[in-house]
C-alpha cells in the first residue's frame, strides 16, 4: 500500500468529525473539498457511491462512514495512542457503535419530528429518544471519557455527537454531557480542526453570491 492520506469533505458536514480525528493522529493529509453539487458527479461517486462526505483514501484503501474512518485511523496509526487497550475494548466498541447506531438514529428521528409509538419502539434500533439519551448520560456520569480515564478515538465520535447535539438543541443538556464536552474542548486537535473548517466555511460564504 502506498503512503498518503486523502480526505474528502465539506466543512459544513460530518466531515468535521473526521477532521478532528486526522488532526489527533498528526499525520500529513491532503484535503479535497467536495461541494454538495459535486457529490453526485462521477469523480466523487467513484470514491463513495453513496454520494456522501466524509471519506478517506489511504493508499489503495477507501473508507467511508465516520465511525469506520475513526476506528480505521486509530488502528493504522497506533503511535497516536487512540486505539483501545485490551481492557478498554468492550467500552470502546460498545459506545462507538452505540453512537453510530441508536444515538444517531434517535437524534435524526427527533430532528425530523418522528416519535415512535411504544409498539414501534420495539422495532426501531433506538427504542425511544429519552432512553437512548439517558443511557449515554448515565455512562458518562462517573468517568472522564468513554473508556474511563483515558481519551480514545471513541471520544472523537461520541464527543462530536454530544457537543453538536447540545449546540444545536437536538440533545438535552445534562451535567454529565456538559462536563464531558468541557473536557473535550481542551483538545488541541479539536481546536485546530475547528479553526481549519471555520476558515473554509468563511471562504465559501465570502465566495457565494449575496
Amino acid at each position: 500500500m502506498t503512503a498518503g492520506l486523502e480526505f474528502y469533505t465539506n466543512p459544513m458536514s460530518r466531515g468535521q468529525i473526521v477532521r478532528w480525528m486526522i488532526e489527533e493522529i498528526g499525520e500529513p493529509y491532503e484535503t479535497h473539498i467536495i461541494g454538495y453539487d459535486e457529490m453526485g458527479g462521477d469523480d466523487y461517486r467513484a470514491v463513495n457511491p453513496m454520494m456522501k462526505v466524509p471519506a478517506i483514501v489511504h493508499g489503495d484503501r477507501t473508507v467511508t462512514e465516520c465511525a469506520a474512518i475513526i476506528a480505521y485511523l486509530a488502528d493504522v496509526f497506533p503511535a497516536a495512542g487512540l486505539a483501545p487497550r485490551p481492557e478498554e475494548k468492550a467500552d470502546y466498541y460498545r459506545w462507538l457503535f452505540f453512537a453510530a447506531g441508536p444515538l444517531e438514529q434517535a437524534l435524526t428521528a427527533k430532528a425530523m419530528k418522528f416519535e415512535p409509538t411504544a409498539e414501534q419502539g420495539r422495532s426501531v434500533g433506538f427504542g425511544d429518544f429519552d432512553r437512548t439519551v439517558d443511557t449515554l448520560a448515565d455512562h458518562l456520569a462517573d468517568r472522564d471519557y468513554v473508556c474511563g480515564s483515558r481519551f480514545t478515538a471513541a471520544d472523537v465520535y461520541v464527543g462530536s455527537h454530544v457537543m453538536w447535539g447540545m449546540e444545536f438543541g437536538t440533545l438535552p443538556r445534562s451535567p454529565s454531557f456538559e462536563a464531558y464536552a468541557a473536557r473535550l474542548g481542551t483538545r488541541e486537535a479539536l481546536r485546530r480542526g475547528k479553526e481549519i473548517d471555520n476558515g473554509l466555511i468563511a471562504e465559501m460564504n465570502a465566495a457565494s453570491p449575496a
